[in-house]
């Protein structure tokens, strides 16, 4: 139910936020248009317009998972499979101004912590749709790249002009680029005979690193799984 209430909002907050900004008086305003009283939104949404601004990153999130679970990417590249998913969630970006709101909204110091949680989110969409199965430090490598080339992609669409947002695509492609040329240093790192001791003791250091298991703590006090 509450989901349902917050999709709600969220619609009814969109048209306010280019004037007033993920801010109280949006949501109230929401709210009032909705005819909803104050403590059924509150109730879904505790801390008001800041939940709308994550809910809407992820539904924008949501919509690049369907769009590269219905596209046909079996023949492309890994690097053309990635480039392809951000272009994904770049079509997802449906409101300029709400992302432009909600960025320096996630800028702030004290909402810093959340937006860049909704960053990796993406990034960990991106990967685990694409099938990733590193268990290893490289679960966490490739995440935080993809995030800040994610983070990144965003400010250029911000300003990005070009139909269609060509060129955010094409930036897009060259920040992939630059990311193959670092792993392909790194290969050349392991097979140099100078500096492969130095990647060898480098492995064994983060050998012991491995991706969260959530199994474990999934019925631990405080987590609720959804009923299937």
């Amino acid at each position: 139910m509450s989901d349902t209430i917050r999709d709600q909002l969220l619609d009814a907050i969109l048209p306010h936020v280019p004037f007033d900004g993920w801010t109280p008086a949006a949501f109230r305003a929401a709210a009032a248009d909705l005819g909803m009283e104050k403590a059924v939104a509150e109730t879904a949404c505790p801390r008001g317009a800041m939940d709308l601004a994550i809910a809407y990153h992820r539904r924008g999130d949501a919509a690049m998972v369907a769009a590269m679970e219905a596209s046909e990417m079996s023949e492309m590249r890994f690097r053309d499979k990635v480039a392809t998913a951000l272009k994904l969630r770049v079509e997802a970006l449906d409101d300029r101004e709400a992302v432009r709101r909600a960025s320096a909204l996630f800028a702030l110091p004290q909402n810093a912590a959340e937006g860049t949680k909704l960053i990796w989110e993406t990034a960990d969409h991106v990967w685990t749709t694409l099938g990733d199965t590193s268990r290893d430090v490289n679960w966490y490598t490739k995440r935080a790249t993809l995030s800040g080339v994610w983070a990144s992609t965003v400010l250029f669409w911000l300003g990005d002009e070009s139909p269609l947002a060509k060129d955010t695509k094409d930036f897009i492609d060259r920040r992939i680029d630059n990311v193959m040329q670092i792993e392909k240093a790194k290969a050349s790192l392991k097979k140099n005979p100078i500096t492969k001791p130095f990647m060898s003791l480098k492995d064994q250091i983060l050998s012991g690193v491995k991706a969260p298991d959530k199994s474990r703590f999934a019925n631990l006090p405080g987590n609720w799984n959804r009923p299937t």
